[in-house]
């Protein structure tokens, strides 16, 4: 997840899709299952505070691995700068952590 995505201050768009595959054979992580819960803890890059925990929908069956997500609830409501997101799926109390963090660049509005 090298990329970074480029927001802007106190939007609330746009969806974003991530897909999870495992890291050893590249296979989508199997989130089909009614009990598993996906998140992106999101905070200011170099600092420990979250600011906000984003719930992720499943697309689909949940078999492909893929979610999305979006900036609702004023999460973009921050001031202009690098952010990150920390990926956590939740397999009904058994918690996997995403290694990789995703990058965001918020600037102001007009």
């Amino acid at each position: 997840m090298a990329d970074v995505i480029r927001l802007v201050k106190g939007n609330s768009k746009p969806d974003i899709i991530v897909t999870l595959t495992d890291d050893s054979t590249g296979a989508p992580i199997n989130l089909s299952a009614g009990s598993t819960t996906v998140s992106v803890k999101f905070r200011k890059q170099n600092t420990t505070t979250v600011l906000s925990t984003i719930s992720c929908t499943k697309l689909g069956d949940g078999t492909a691995g893929q979610v999305k997500f979006d900036f609702t609830g004023g999460v973009l409501n921050v001031n202009p700068g690098m952010y990150e997101g920390e990926v956590t799926i939740n397999f009904n109390g058994s918690l996997q952590t995403v290694y990789d963090l995703i990058s965001f660049r918020v600037r102001d509005n007009f």
